[in-house]
């Protein structure tokens, strides 16, 4: 979408200006910041199969959220420096805030980063330390969201996107026969590997595509002064923190977007959302970069994409303070996955082995047992929340899941809107969302219990959204 030139801007707000106050809509934002870094310790990250207890942050934790209104609609777009928030602590922070502003919940999203350098949110091991920090966490997001509702003031919006292709890497590969490991079920039915060995004689190609865009919404006041940016871009998180909690490239990123802006408005607010990432990572198999120090990469992946949103920024040269909005949301059922007798055996005598006999097992084979076992105590179905957003002409799709990048193509390639993003790790988290094709070749992300619901999701899901985005965009 492009800026309206001066002169026709003139002469459309004139025109505005004669028209009854009921044919037209002034667009308003609001934005707000609330920082819930951790303050009891210490804490475990939970991006790992291990993960180790840390007493500290190496930089903040934050909820940033936009509240846009047409007059007639209001929805909230929360980001929040988390790896997953679990609609344990989304549903009541949405059904809080909802009461102290009155935007309907299912007009409010509430995504995580997917920064693998965050506590729990879910208070896993119920320890005073996490339920202080889930009990911080929901109370950050109502107010994140009530706050931004307070600072509505007029505004306008428009929408662009600039590829930035040397950054995001498909991390799924197909091996030479004979060279992909036997999975933790001790089966040799993978034909693709998740982060391969950096090693050319072995590697043949990736075994899926990449995204490169940096989708933008960029929001001005009345004045013309950049007052939020939300942008979305499909790569994980990037890592080698240094055993400290960090917000990763999304917080670093939200760190510079006010130096890129020059002179941003008051209460100006900048958010990473996470793009269709599940099959994608910021390391190059084929050429691998040279070491760095713990954060460098982090820096120089959040300079990189805030270059990105700032050039499709320069490219937009109309916005506009009259813009439909709605937003949709579904409730969709889905089968979780059902371990198989023999698996379920497997599995129970698996978590019995001592330390020594687990070094004899596949790599992993003790945790995925243990998962195994929960999974078959899971009930058959599970409910999961997607969305629909419309800002005009541009549409932003939510799921709760990491979602392969196939998926968030296929959804911009069939999108009725102008523009389309895709917000993964919204409302929720389920694990991986790989297409059918995807799990047919097996690897890390379609194992049982990494995925948990049945094969063909992707496919419900993606009828479902298009079918709520054709009835926005009739």
């Amino acid at each position: 979408m492009k800026w309206i030139p001066s002169l026709l801007l003139t002469t459309l707000l004139v025109a505005a200006i004669a028209l009854p106050s009921s044919a037209r809509a002034e667009l308003q934002a609001g934005t707000a910041v609330v920082d819930i870094t951790p303050q009891q310790w210490p804490l475990a990250p939970r991006g790992s199969f291990t993960p180790r207890p840390t007493d500290s942050a190496h930089d903040p934790l934050k909820v940033r959220c936009l509240v846009l209104d047409d007059g007639k609609t209001s929805i909230a777009l929360a980001v929040v420096d988390s790896c997953m928030v679990h609609r344990d602590v989304a549903d009541p922070a949405k059904r809080q805030a909802s009461e102290a502003t009155g935007i309907p919940v299912e007009h409010m999203l509430v995504s995580a980063t997917h920064t693998h350098s965050a506590p729990f949110a879910n208070a896993q091991h119920g320890t005073p330390q996490e339920l202080a920090y889930q009990k911080r966490l929901l109370e950050g997001i109502v107010e994140a969201i009530v706050q931004a509702s307070k600072n509505r003031q007029p505004a306008r919006a428009g929408w662009s996107g600039y590829d930035l292709p040397d950054e995001v890497f498909n991390r799924r590969w197909f091996l030479k026969p004979g060279t992909v490991p036997t999975n933790p079920f001790g089966e040799d039915t993978d034909i693709v590997k998740m982060n391969p060995p950096r090693n050319n004689n072995i590697l043949i190609n990736p075994a899926g595509p990449t995204d490169p865009e940096v989708s933008v919404l960029h929001v001005v006041n009345a004045k013309g002064r950049s007052l939020a940016v939300l942008a979305n871009y499909s790569l994980h998180y990037v890592g080698n923190v240094a055993g400290q909690m960090s917000a990763d490239y999304f917080g670093e990123f939200s760190r510079l977007m006010p130096i890129r802006m020059g002179n941003p408005a008051e209460g100006f607010v900048a958010m990473m959302s996470n793009g269709t990432s599940g099959d994608i990572n910021n390391i190059n198999f084929r050429n691998p970069r040279p070491r760095r120090e713990p954060y460098e990469q982090i820096r120089i992946v959040a300079s990189k994409t805030a270059d990105a949103a700032t050039r499709a920024i320069r490219q937009i040269d109309s916005a506009s303070g009259d813009l439909t909005l709605d937003m949709k949301q579904r409730e969709i059922t889905l089968k979780h996955r059902v371990p198989t007798a023999e698996q379920i055996e497997r599995a129970k005598s698996i978590v019995k082995v001592d330390a020594e006999a687990e070094k004899k097992l596949p790599r992993l084979a003790k945790a995925y047992a243990i998962r195994t076992l929960k999974l078959a105590e899971e009930p058959p179905t599970t409910k999961v929340l997607i969305q629909t957003v419309r800002i005009g002409d541009l549409a932003i799709c939510t799921l709760p899941f990491e979602v392969f990048v196939e998926i968030g193509l296929e959804l911009k390639a069939k999108s009725p809107a102008a523009d389309t993003f895709v917000v993964s790790f919204g409302n929720g988290g389920y694990g991986y969302l790989p297409t059918p094709e995807q799990h047919q070749f097996g690897g890390y992300e379609t194992w049982l219990t990494t995925n948990k619901v049945q094969k063909d999701a992707s496919v419900i899901l993606v009828d479902n959204l298009l079918e709520m985005l054709g009835e926005m965009f009739p």
